[in-house]
């Protein structure tokens, strides 16, 4: 019965994008730099992944998973072939809680295995193969290739380093090897471990699960130590190799010190530490050195191990871990029968461990300097000043992270600095744009407002006008027929002379409901205001100033009707001076089709209780008898006959120290 592909073709660690935040914490943890981010969320490379399970284990929200394969576990126990377990020999650190091994054992066989293999007595063969090496005087340095993860790196990433990885299988492989040889070439293999990139390491072993994953099984078979019978290791056992999964494993395996003076060996691990002794290596700076590179901090730190020590407690950390495993070594080698393991251990002295390996290039090119310039001036970046190197993008400089970005690995937002000042723009664009819709909403409000009382004005100026009329023509009628000394001649000059001012009351409202015609032609802008100005008497302690910076001075416009407006302006800003001492500032400038005047003073300014019913008939601050209360609202139905728009500013808080109003007049260039 053949084993199926199940998880063969699934990719080894993919995304849950669902659980994905915006860290980029999975991008500064991985040493292939194998995360693609798209839209904020992380995405893993598989051709670019290295399976060293990184970002698996520095995911708080655990969105960085591995493919699972106990289901094709499951399928080789129940094919009907024989299936051996291969439990590396980090499980001391992992299982702690289980005090006596072959408890463990026993669990292990209680998922249905015909055999239970310490992957430690491979770990012996490979220990000393590597020690040939070291102790021969002419063979050229190499580099540790037990770790699966070191190996894709540099396959990858390193391939003119690919003839220095020692010709040697993992004891993973070598451990298979010899059941194999032991009980038949259909033996089917299961390695249990902590390493998530072991899934893809050989062809040789059927199936590749973790810790994580055999704690499943356990859950799902519910048993419990105390529930089995203590069974022992298939033979052979391991001996030394038992130390293999801590710092310098394999150093202390082949009983071999790294002696500083002689040079012979560096040790190398963690996902910087590896990356900077390769890089050293391959420039030729150690070059008389071994390297033994682990991609994790020892095995005992993998991403197979269980993250939860708040259900398993006892799994400890580092030390507490490397501590599990120097015990459980200790107490092996003091117990075990060593002729035995010494008889195996010869026996199996010729088998094959030989390993081949490929170059598999998959380095991106490096963009050229104008491309980096780039994308580094897009985040804001233009000179080497503004490259800090934080590191909360993932990567180590800002030009690393540019040519990212280039290489479509990264995006610009993942800068915090430019994330942080585009913010900062957008806040202050939506700050504007709130300005400007409250201003806009007010000045609808307004018009709707005042379009209404636009509408009544017409319709009582057009019911008064016929009366008004009338009383104007019969009481001049009844002073011409009276005689000069008459006394009832005062009081009809009196009659006709208030109607004339009805009249002209009359004529503002219409000109408030813009009921009245314009006589548009162009005007020299700048002339109008200086007329306007001439016609006002000012005191002289009162400096009123006209700047002009428009290139074309002619406007579309009324004369009379704009001289109008800029006179009742000047006036008010004249009267809004107190103790009649102040400036009185006029500015004209143009912008793209429209000519915009602003009027400013140094008066007391409008209250803002005030404010609202600026330009509503009738409304006056003036003392009675000195103002109708129609000079703003004719203003605003002239401007609006123009098709202009006039807006104001003002602040009556003096304790501040800003006071004054400024109105601002647009009129457009063309007439629709």
């Amino acid at each position: 019965m053949d084993t199926p592909s199940i998880g063969s073709k699934e990719q080894l660690v993919s995304t849950i994008k669902e659980r994905c935040r915006v860290c980029y914490t999975c991008v500064r943890e991985c040493p292939a730099k194998a995360i693609r981010i798209i839209n904020g969320q992380a995405e893993v490379v598989a051709e670019r992944c290295i399976g060293c399970g990184n970002c698996v284990k520095v995911c708080s929200q655990n969105a960085k998973v591995f493919r699972k394969e106990i289901n094709k576990v499951k399928y080789l126990i129940n094919s009907g072939h024989k299936v051996a377990a291969l439990i590396a020999p980090s499980f001391p650190a992992e299982f702690s809680e289980i005090k006596n091994h072959r408890l463990f054992v026993s669990l292990v066989r209680a998922q249905g295995f015909d055999y239970v293999f310490e992957v430690s007595f491979g770990a012996d063969l490979v220990a000393r193969e590597y020690k040939k090496i070291i102790q021969s005087g002419n063979y050229p340095p190499v580099i540790s290739s037990d770790c699966p993860a070191i190996v894709k790196y540099i396959e990858h990433y390193h391939p003119d380093l690919v003839s220095a990885l020692a010709n040697i299988v993992s004891p993973m492989v070598a451990m298979g090897r010899v059941a194999r040889d032991k009980h038949g070439s259909d033996l089917k293999l299961v390695f249990i471990g902590p390493c998530v990139a072991k899934k893809d390491e050989s062809e040789e072993i059927d199936a590749v699960i973790t810790y994580r994953e055999l704690r499943e099984m356990f859950a799902e078979k519910k048993l419990k130590p105390a529930e089995v019978l203590p069974t022992e290791f298939d033979s052979p056992m391991g001996g030394r190799g038992s130390i293999f999964p801590v710092s310098r494993g394999l150093l202390n395996t082949m009983d071999v010190k790294e002696d500083i003076f002689e040079r012979n060996v560096i040790v190398a691990e963690g996902k910087r530490d590896f990356q900077e002794a390769i890089k050293e290596f391959e420039s030729g700076q150690i070059a008389r050195e071994h390297l033994e590179l682990l991609c994790c901090e020892g095995c005992i730190m993998g991403p197979g191990m269980s993250p939860y020590p708040s259900l398993f407690p006892s799994t400890g950390r580092r030390y507490r871990k490397r501590a599990s495993v120097s015990d459980y070594t200790l107490h092996k080698l003091d117990t075990m029968n060593m002729e035995t393991w010494q008889k195996e251990y010869q026996e199996y002295e010729k088998i094959d461990l030989f390993r081949a390996f490929q170059v598999k290039d998959i380095r991106n090119k490096r963009p050229d300097a104008e491309q980096i310039k780039e994308a580094l001036e897009k985040m804001g970046k233009f000179d080497p000043g503004d490259h800090l190197d934080c590191g909360a993008c993932g990567y180590d400089s800002c030009e690393d992270h540019a040519i990212a970005i280039i290489q479509g690995l990264a995006e610009h937002e993942m800068c915090l600095p430019y994330t942080i000042e585009k913010l900062h723009n957008y806040i202050q664009e939506l700050n504007i744009s709130n300005e400007r819709l409250a201003s806009t909403q007010e000045a609808l409000r307004q018009s709707e407002k005042l379009a209404g009382m636009g509408q009544l004005s017409a319709g009582i100026a057009h019911e008064l006008n016929n009366p008004l009329g009338i009383i104007t023509m019969y009481s001049n009628i009844l002073k011409d027929e009276a005689a000069d000394d008459d006394p009832i001649r005062k009081d009809l000059d009196l009659i006709a002379g208030q109607a004339e001012r009805c009249k002209k009351i009359v004529g503002g409202l219409l000109n408030f409901a813009r009921k009245n015609q314009v006589n548009i032609v162009q005007t020299d802008i700048n002339h109008l205001i200086e007329s306007a100005i001439q016609t006002i008497i000012a005191p002289n302690t009162i400096d009123i100033t006209m700047e002009s910076k428009v290139s074309n001075p002619l406007v579309p416009l009324d004369w009379d009707q704009m001289t109008q407006v800029f006179t009742n302006l000047i006036r008010n800003a004249v009267e809004a001076i107190p103790d009649r001492e102040g400036n009185i500032r006029i500015k004209i400038e143009e912008k793209e089709s429209e000519v915009v005047i602003h009027i400013q003073d140094d008066g007391n300014g409008i209250s803002e209780e005030d404010k609202t019913k600026l330009f509503t008939p009738f409304f006056t601050t003036k003392p009675i008898g000195k103002g109708t209360g129609l000079g703003l609202p004719i203003i605003y139905g002239i401007v609006k006959m123009h098709k202009g728009n006039i807006t104001y500013v003002s602040n009556a808080n003096p304790e501040k120290g800003a006071t004054g109003t400024t109105f601002t007049i647009t009129l457009p260039r063309i007439q629709t």
